[in-house]
């Protein structure tokens, strides 16, 4: 893990749900004026989030950002300026045919919604509750198709499980672990009733690397990100300075340099204001 100083840091990465959106689904005022501010002083402001690409955009263009937007937890980097797909990598075929095979278990079945993500589209097998309170989230309209076999002709970018059990969500996510190598399945939760899947080599991590050295040409010590979930560990690993929000769990915390207030207090705009504005 890099250390950095206040006047190294030339890139600043956002995670979204948790971190700048917060119950409104709205980037909070006080977290968008100091984004600003930020701009304002040079620095370069990019999301990275585990969103769809059509649910992230708003937020994208609320920050004017010039920068590609990560999605799909780095599965899917897109240039909203010249629709340029920087990197797209999705789940193979056999995998996500095992992955139904796991969720379909009749004892599983009627306790999850499972999600396919295809060409920036959600198919669902039915609408259930679970999942509309997603599309009022996500503002997505989701595709009902009855049986999810249908779509396994093409590679879905992201499989994902929703669950109001939050205890069968980190069962399910244990068992996939045991089952699946880190060189077969990228195995995340962004919040505690998601489980998700992405190709191996997908995390924000290794999406922001690419943002920062490949597209940007800095180093680590030169980036400053903020998350609130284990989708995030890795890039808050990855930056010089990684900030944990407040109501992240323990291990996120534990990675992070410093601790921020929760969304809800504001906690990114207090991070911001404390190592860029100063």
């Amino acid at each position: 893990m890099g250390s950095s100083t206040m006047g190294d840091i030339r890139l600043l990465v956002l995670d979204l749900d948790g971190t700048v959106v917060g119950k409104s689904n709205e980037i909070l005022p006080e977290t968008l004026e100091t984004i600003r501010t930020a701009q304002a002083q040079g620095i370069a402001v990019a999301i990275a989030t585990g969103r769809m690409y059509q649910s992230a955009l708003r937020f994208h263009q609320t920050i004017a950002s010039p920068l590609p937007l990560i999605t799909y937890q780095g599965a899917y980097i897109k240039d909203p300026a010249n629709n340029r797909l920087h990197k797209h990598l999705s789940v193979s075929r056999v995998l996500a045919e095992a992955l139904l095979d796991f969720f379909e278990d009749p004892a599983l079945r009627r306790q999850i919604s499972v999600h396919f993500y295809i060409d920036d589209q959600l198919y669902v097998r039915e609408i259930t509750a679970d999942t509309e309170a997603y599309v009022g989230r996500s503002t997505v309209q989701p595709i009902a198709v009855g049986d999810l076999r249908s779509l396994l002709n093409q590679e879905p970018t992201k499989v994902l499980a929703q669950s109001q059990d939050t205890d069968l969500i980190d069962e399910l996510w244990q068992t996939l672990k045991q089952r699946y190598f880190p060189t077969d399945l990228y195995l995340t939760k962004s919040v505690a009733t998601f489980l998700e899947a992405t190709h191996p080599q997908v995390n924000k991590g290794a999406a922001v690397k690419y943002l920062a050295e490949d597209v940007l040409g800095l180093q680590p010590e030169n980036v400053m990100a903020i998350g609130d979930n284990l989708n995030d560990l890795e890039m808050l690993q990855y930056a010089g300075l990684g900030v944990a929000m407040g109501d992240a769990p323990a291990p996120v915390q534990t990675i992070a340099q410093w601790v921020a207030p929760s969304v809800e207090a504001g906690g990114a705009a207090v991070a911001i204001d404390r190592f860029l504005l100063q």
